[in-house]
């Protein structure tokens, strides 16, 4: 724990003097001696390991309709879109959340996305937004650069398709 606090107090003293580099290469009580740089480097993670993902928090939107075919039909395009930004490297995370007086009803995260533009632009090509069924909220989120690394072995343990 000790070592929690006084990595966080020289990296808060370090960042506004812009020295976090020097020190941090240099003490080996704060280097990690599990440093995988090619793994890192694959990963996209910066020297704390993380990098910028994009949080969407989808919500309800304002189409209201009651036509099944148009909500099935949209919901169904849903599915296959999520499946299509992950096989293109784009999407991590996916799934709904519990019913909530928000009306949340689900979670995105984008990566390897360059912009918050380029986040919008890949959300308009889902058919359940395009239709108004579903609106988003959009974050950007700095997380651990390794989590990408759970989806193959997401593919693995799925028993129905949804």
């Amino acid at each position: 724990m000790k070592y929690k606090v006084l990595l966080i107090s020289l990296l808060v003293a370090n960042l506004a003097f812009g020295n976090t580099t020097n020190i941090l290469q240099n003490d080996t009580t704060i280097t990690n001696p599990n440093y995988d740089k090619q793994l890192a480097d694959k990963l996209g993670g910066d020297d704390l390991g993380m990098k910028i993902y994009y949080l969407v928090i989808l919500k309800t939107g304002t189409n209201k309709t009651t036509d099944q075919t148009i909500i099935s039909e949209s919901f169904r395009g849903h599915m296959t879109n999520i499946n299509r930004l992950v096989n293109e490297g784009k999407m991590i995370v996916a799934g709904p959340l519990g019913k909530n007086e928000n009306s949340y009803r689900g979670i995105f995260i984008l990566h390897n996305i360059n912009s918050l533009e380029e986040a919008n632009e890949i959300l308009k090509t889902d058919p359940a937004i395009a239709e108004g069924l579903l609106d988003y909220d959009i974050y950007e989120w700095y997380g651990s650069a390794a989590l990408p690394e759970y989806l193959p072995f997401s593919d693995k343990i799925w028993k129905l398709n949804p």
